[in-house]
C-alpha cells in the first residue's frame, strides 16, 4: 500500500503529536535557523510548503536546504575544513558576481576568518543541496495538515506520488552551482564545502578523492537518525570526503555515454513508424526557415 510520503513537517516527524510539534505546525515555525525568519518560507511566505523530509522507501531524504542548518553542525564542520582552530563569522545568502558585475548566484553561507579589527583574512563557502521532488507533494501535505493526528499514517493514493528526483537535483542544480559559483571561488583559490543528503550522495558518480590538505572541496554527507527520547530526527554527519575542484566538476557534469548503435536503431524504428515530427518530408522550405507568423492569416 502507498504510505504517507511525508517524514517531517515543520521540523517534526509527522507522527509526533507533542505540544511542541502541534505548536510548530499551527504557527508554521521553522526550528532550523531559517535566515528568512522564525517561520517556514518554503515556496511561499504566506502559504509555506512545510515539508522538510520525505520517505524514499525506508530512506529519509532531506528536501529543504534549511533542514541542514539544524544545530549549526554544518557550520562547525565546514570551519574545521576552511581554517581549523580559528575564529570566524557567518554570513548567509551572500550575492556572488562575475567580473561584469552580473549575479552568479547567492552563496548559502560564507564563513569569514577576521582579525581583531574585523578585517577579512580568509573565507570559505558552504553550498547546501537538498533533493528535488518529482510528483505532487503539496496535495499530500495539505491532506496531512487537515488533521495530522488522523492523517499521519494515511495511505496516500493521490496522483503523481511524490518521489525524490536525484537526477534533476544533480544536473539541474548541483552541476550549475559547481560551474558558476564554484568556478569563481576556485579561481580565487577559496575552498568550498558541499552539504548533501546521504541518499543523494550515494547516487552521485564516484569522484576521485584526495587528502584533506590538498582538497578544494569537502563533500559533507549527512543523514537523519530518529531519537526515541525526543521523538524527533537528529541531523548527524555520516562522512566527509575531499576532492579537487576540476575532477569533481568533470565527474558531475560528464554524462554517461550510451551506445550510439542503440540510438541509431531507435531512429530507424521511429522513421519506420512514421513518427517524424516537424517539417513535412519533401518540403521545399529549408529546414532552418520557419514560415512567417502572418503567412496564413488571410486564408
Amino acid at each position: 500500500m502507498p504510505k504517507n510520503p511525508l517524514a517531517e513537517v515543520f521540523g517534526f516527524p509527522v507522527g509526533n503529536m507533542s505540544a511542541d510539534a502541534q505548536r510548530s505546525r499551527q504557527s508554521r515555525f521553522c526550528p532550523f535557523n531559517n535566515s528568512s525568519g522564525i517561520q517556514c518560507t518554503k515556496s511561499s511566505a504566506t502559504d509555506p510548503l512545510g515539508v522538510c523530509t520525505i520517505f524514499d522507501n525506508d530512506d529519509l531524504v532531506v528536501t529543504c536546504p534549511v533542514r541542514f542548518r539544524d544545530n549549526n553542525i554544518i557550520v562547525s564542520d565546514a570551519a574545521s575544513f576552511f581554517f581549523p582552530g580559528s575564529g570566524f563569522v557567518v554570513l548567509t545568502e551572500v550575492r556572488l558576481r562575475d567580473k561584469h558585475g552580473k549575479p552568479a548566484g547567492d552563496i548559502d553561507m560564507v564563513l569569514a576568518k577576521v582579525d581583531d579589527a574585523g578585517q577579512v583574512l580568509d573565507f570559505g563557502a558552504i553550498e547546501v543541496q537538498a533533493v528535488y521532488i518529482s510528483g505532487n507533494v503539496r496535495n499530500a501535505f495539505k491532506k496531512y495538515m487537515e488533521d495530522p493526528a488522523v492523517n499521519h499514517d494515511m495511505e496516500w493514493r493521490g496522483k503523481n506520488y511524490p518521489n525524490p528526483d536525484y537526477l534533476s537535483s544533480s544536473r539541474k542544480r548541483l552541476a550549475p552551482q559547481l560551474i558558476f559559483k564554484g568556478g569563481i571561488l576556485h579561481a580565487w583559490q577559496k575552498k568550498m564545502a558541499v552539504v548533501v543528503d546521504e541518499a543523494f550522495f550515494n547516487r552521485l558518480p564516484k569522484i576521485r578523492r584526495v587528502n584533506k590538505s590538498e582538497a578544494d572541496i569537502a563533500w559533507m554527507v549527512y543523514g537523519l537518525r530518529y531519537d526515541h527520547s525526543s521523538k524527533r530526527y537528529i541531523l548527524e554527519r555520516r562522512k566527509t570526503l575531499y576532492t579537487l575542484f576540476e575532477s569533481a566538476l568533470e565527474t558531475i557534469t560528464k554524462p554517461s555515454i550510451g551506445d550510439v548503435d542503440e540510438f541509431v536503431r531507435h531512429l530507424q524504428q521511429q522513421i519506420k513508424k512514421r513518427r517524424t515530427k516537424g517539417m513535412p518530408a519533401g518540403t521545399l522550405i529549408a529546414p532552418d526557415v520557419e514560415p512567417a507568423a502572418d503567412l496564413f492569416d488571410n486564408e
